[in-house]
């Protein structure tokens, strides 16, 4: 069973020369984001397979959050129960905006990044646990997990796997499917101000 992503972005705005209050602005499905889970565990620590220092891991619901954003969590307890949700957290523009897209995660990746040779050089065909070849080829027995050092990597066949600590770019690149929140989180920065932008989410299995 995977995880999926669901929330909301969030603005900060005064309401009729009262106390600012938090309206809902995009539902983040409307921006396109999917099921990723290295941009998953580098930005809110779910399924953190990359070992990502998180930016914002479980940080709960905010207090003040918006009314859509309440009646929407609202229903979803009325659906599924407590536990149809989960990790739900949030993070403002002024952290995104601060955040060093080059840092390295803390450790290798769990998932040895697998290549094959082609015409062009070594292409990335996937990230995966322990496959049964490679398992059996380097001795390891059945449900062993081990940590391999950054850069060590194995030729089975035709697959090469290898040891790699990836970056925060490599898991939310600049150009990638999140690039559309962050172009709406700075546009409604540009209006309200950057710590008056959020973006609320939670997580379902």
């Amino acid at each position: 069973m995977g995880t999926d992503i669901s929330g909301y972005l969030e603005h900060r705005a005064p309401q009729d020369g009262r106390e600012p209050i938090w309206y809902a602005s995009y539902d983040l499905g409307s921006l396109g984001v999917d099921r990723d889970y290295d941009a998953f565990g580098c930005l809110f620590g779910v399924r953190n397979y990359a070992n990502f220092r998180p930016l914002a891991a479980a940080r709960g619901l905010p207090a003040d959050t918006s009314a859509a954003v309440s009646a929407r969590l609202a229903q979803l307890i009325e659906w599924y129960g407590e536990n149809g949700f989960h990790s739900i957290t949030w993070i403002t523009w002024a952290e995104v905006k601060a955040v060093d897209w080059d840092e390295p995660a803390e450790k290798p990746d769990r998932r040895l990044h697998e290549f094959r040779r082609t015409p062009e050089g070594l292409g990335l065909t996937g990230k995966s646990g322990v496959s049964p070849a490679f398992a059996k080829a380097v001795g390891l027995r059945p449900g062993e997990v081990r940590e391999w050092p950054e850069g060590t990597e194995w030729l089975i066949g035709d697959t090469l796997y290898r040891s790699v600590i990836i970056r925060r770019r490599d898991a939310v690149s600049g150009t990638g499917q999140w690039q559309p929140v962050w172009d709406a989180m700075k546009g409604l920065a540009a209006q309200h101000g950057d710590d008056n932008v959020r973006l609320v989410v939670w997580f379902d299995d």
